[in-house]
């Protein structure tokens, strides 16, 4: 029905796809807002093909009399699993009034150059890395592939291709509204970004982490202008073995340089996932929390690393410290992803975060809340987190076990699945949509609001 507020979270693989729609005042279809958080998968892109013509059906037809009319894309952040479907040709039947991208996705944005000097060292670490190709280890793969061509093309697209009339991109931060970005809303209806801050470096680059890393890397690197090359980058070739030391010195020279290489990815990942664009949508008193993936990193301190939760958590703790309504499991159910205490019982920072938005529910009553998480078993052994997983489930409506719909099921990887996910079949866990579709073999978890 158009006058409910509707969330589809679309079973895309290791992925987000996320369709909003919030009704307007006539409770029509032509008269919702449309909007449509990320578009991507590390898994088979046809499955964000099948989501888009799914979503072109729902849509009101634009102005133009041809194309389908989305309001609003969001994108989160820039990895692989949130952008990969913003390849033109998946997009020719639509038209989009607005598109927000996060503060540091900004070319041009000050406050997070040094952020941007630590991506270049890490790309130009694994350009060199791609070039061993199968004697990558399985994780330094995964790694080299975030960095792939793909993710520039999708970035490409969203700067310059996918709206129309030359328009830009909006670059969002936390502070902001609908209201303050150009949005019209229905009187019931509100976004407001709850991350990330502007002063991107500062929050979650951290004053010693970028002293630490001016020294590895060269005073060079943190220069005020992005054009300055960045000699002291570390580099790895595909050397061919040399004739004045031994193999195993070679073996040891060559693993020491992926090594390096390794430690920025795992940066540059950390700084992109903490630069998520966090929504909070308000309808008719319910509070609705999208994270992308968001991480937590222990409790804030100013001028240390901080995950983009804690910075929340300090800086616009009056919105987020009450209780939601619905969430979205960030990163697709990963451990550091959604603040919890990580079995230990103790009263953490996070564990206070997840008991003020997702509280236990009292003796003899249910809980309200719902989740959802997009997630599917094999580029993480511990993405999703059973326990993690089990923890949310106590504390929303909707939690399945799925022990017996999988009884049959033959999972890609054996050993992980045997490993990481079998005995977490019999708890209760959220809504997912990698097993809702072998249950109910539909391609999308549909969540309403009246």
């Amino acid at each position: 029905m158009a006058n409910e507020l509707l969330i589809r979270v679309y079973d895309v693989g290791l992925g987000d796809c996320i369709y909003v729609r919030i009704p307007g005042k006539s409770g029509k279809n032509d008269d919702a807002f449309h909007m449509l958080i990320d578009c991507g998968t590390w898994s088979s892109e046809k499955l964000l093909e099948v989501a888009l013509r799914q979503l072109a059906s729902e849509l009101p037809t634009a102005t133009d009399g041809k194309k389908k009319r989305l309001d609003l894309v969001v994108v989160t952040h820039e990895h692989k699993d949130h952008i990969a479907g913003f390849d033109p040709a998946l997009w020719k039947a639509f038209s989009v009034g607005n598109v927000w991208m996060n503060c540091a996705m900004n070319p041009k944005h000050p406050q997070a150059g040094k952020t941007r000097k630590i991506r270049k060292v890490a790309e130009k670490a694994m350009a060199g890395l791609s070039a061993l190709g199968p004697a990558l280890s399985p994780r330094l793969a995964e790694l080299v592939s975030v960095f792939e061509i793909g993710n520039a093309g999708a970035i490409n697209t969203l700067r310059h291709a996918l709206l129309t009339g030359n328009n830009e991109p909006t670059y969002v931060h936390a502070g902001q509204t609908h209201k303050d970005l150009g949005i019209k809303l229905h009187p019931d209806a509100k976004i407001q970004i709850l991350g990330p801050e502007l002063d991107f470096d500062r929050f979650y680059l951290g004053a010693v982490a970028q002293a630490n890393l001016k020294g590895v890397i060269g005073s060079a690197a943190f220069a005020a202008k992005d054009e300055i090359e960045i000699a002291s980058a570390p580099e790895v070739e595909q050397l061919p073995e040399p004739k004045n030391i031994s193999p195993a010195a070679f073996r040891a020279l060559r693993a020491r340089m992926q090594s390096n290489a390794l430690a920025f990815a795992e940066l540059d990942g950390k700084l992109k996932n903490n630069s998520s664009v966090v929504l909070l949508i308000e309808w008719k008193g319910k509070r609705l929390l999208f994270v992308g993936d968001a991480e937590w990193h222990g409790a804030f301190k100013d001028g240390k690393m901080n995950g983009s939760w804690n910075v929340m958590w300090k800086e616009r703790n009056k919105l987020l410290a009450q209780p939601v309504d619905f969430l979205k499991v960030g990163h697709h159910g990963s451990e550091n992803a959604t603040p919890w205490d990580m079995g230990s019982g103790e009263n953490t920072e996070e564990a206070r975060i997840l008991e003020a938005i997702l509280p236990l529910p009292k003796a003899g009553k249910k809980p309200t809340a719902r989740a959802v998480v997009s997630t599917e078993r094999g580029k993480y052994r511990t993405i999703p987190r059973g326990q993690m997983l089990k923890e949310i489930a106590q504390r929303v409506d909707g939690a399945t076990k799925y022990a017996d719909d999988l009884r049959d099921y033959k999972p890609k990887d054996i050993a992980d699945f045997e490993a990481y996910e079998r005995d977490w079949l019999k708890e209760f866990q959220p809504p997912r949509t990698d097993f809702e579709r072998i249950r109910k073999n539909k391609g999308y978890i549909d969540v309403t609001f009246d």
